[in-house]
């Protein structure tokens, strides 16, 4: 058996998700990618590589209502299941819910927890030692639909990044989800299950308010911001007049009497700044709008950052 299936994303994931669906037999009708940008959308190159059907619309809905035309390209590819893969787009409920199994969408965590647009940094924020993914199906919102698949048992690492997370555990493990959801969609074995909201929560997005570091806060917590924050938009701090952004943090196994901020020395390309009950290491770092470099070349012993 096989589904006919309008497949939304972008990015790795999205070609990667492609590559399954079109390996497991499935009609993919068409495919939905962000508009061309400067650098080339690894979904949409594939989708043009294999002749497929490739749309690009940079918004689904005008003025808070669905684009009809849009609406109307959608049905005429008489897709029976719209797969989400990795989308930032909001699609309407006239698109979301039209093929006859509606749609199935990737979360990178264990939902009900962490819905949001940064879950995975969220979940590195706040301190979770395990996390995993879900393939949920849509509704009216944000994260909140029935569970169709969840895989779970991945440890949050005191060294992983949003990044690191992401591409090395959650990535693969997305892309196994999906596969198995949609196996299961079409073998008609689905079951789907409604979330808990009694261990529901949810997170906006990470900009620069969120990501501003505090150094009331311990070194634990400035080592998980960081980390969480990295590679976007960056933890970022002040010297001076200057927004300094900290990448490759981690905890450093010592302390120091110095005051919150200070960089306490250097050591291989990294800088060891001073925090509360602790010292924080910082890689790497972008002063201003330069590009990113190693700590210890832009910033010096006795620097203070706030």
């Amino acid at each position: 058996m096989s589904l006919r299936i309008a497949l939304f994303g972008q990015a790795p994931f999205g070609r990667d998700t492609l590559v399954r669906l079109l390996d497991a037999g499935h009609d993919v009708v068409g495919v939905y990618a962000p508009p061309a940008g400067a650098r080339p959308d690894p979904l949409a190159a594939e989708a043009e590589q294999r002749r497929l059907p490739l749309l690009r619309h940079a918004r689904f809905r005008r003025k808070g209502a669905a684009i009809p035309e849009l609406v109307e390209e959608h049905r005429k590819l008489g897709a029976e299941l719209n797969v989400l893969a990795f989308v930032t787009v909001i699609l309407p409920p006239l698109i979301v819910d039209a093929p006859r199994h509606a749609s199935l969408c990737f979360h990178p965590s264990l939902l009900p927890r962490f819905r949001g647009g940064n879950a995975l940094a969220w979940q590195i924020l706040l301190g979770a030692t395990e996390t995993g993914v879900t393939v949920f199906r849509p509704d009216a919102g944000v994260d909140t639909g029935a569970i169709a698949v969840q895989k779970g048992g991945v440890p949050i690492s005191p060294t992983d990044t949003a990044a690191s997370l992401y591409f090395d555990k959650l990535y693969p493990l997305g892309l196994d989800a999906i596969a198995e959801a949609v196996a299961a969609i079409d073998s008609g074995t689905a079951v789907l299950r409604a979330q808990d909201e009694g261990d529901a929560s949810h997170q906006g997005l990470v900009d620069d308010a969120v990501a501003r570091l505090d150094f009331a806060k311990s070194a634990a917590e400035l080592d998980r911001w960081i980390r969480g924050c990295d590679p976007q938009p960056g933890a970022w701090a002040q010297r001076g007049g200057e927004v300094v952004r900290c990448y490759d943090g981690s905890l450093a196994n010592e302390s120091t009497s110095a005051r919150e901020g200070e960089v306490v020395r250097l050591d291989g390309g990294a800088a060891f700044v001073a925090a509360r009950g602790g010292v924080v290491r910082v890689g790497r770092v972008r002063v201003g709008d330069g590009a990113k470099q190693p700590a210890a070349e832009a910033l010096r012993v006795g620097d203070v950052l706030s």
